[in-house]
């Protein structure tokens, strides 16, 4: 996989190649595809992405 990020500032081309196991792909399809940061992650890693949802973290009510 070779992908090509812009932070705003510049680019940054990442690859990475699996040798045991494939990439879970998104669908081909007219619409973009937006990830966060850990669906982008998972799938570099080579793990299903689709299944990674965010997870609410609660802030501490008091300290001490």
């Amino acid at each position: 996989m070779k992908m090509v990020w812009w932070d705003g500032s510049g680019v940054c081309l990442f690859a990475k190649t699996l040798e045991e196991t494939q990439f879970c792909w998104p669908k081909i399809a007219s619409t973009r595809v937006r990830l966060n940061r850990a669906q982008l992650l998972a799938l570099i890693d080579g793990l299903d992405w689709t299944k990674v949802r965010p997870v609410a973290v609660q802030r501490p009510q008091t300290v001490g």
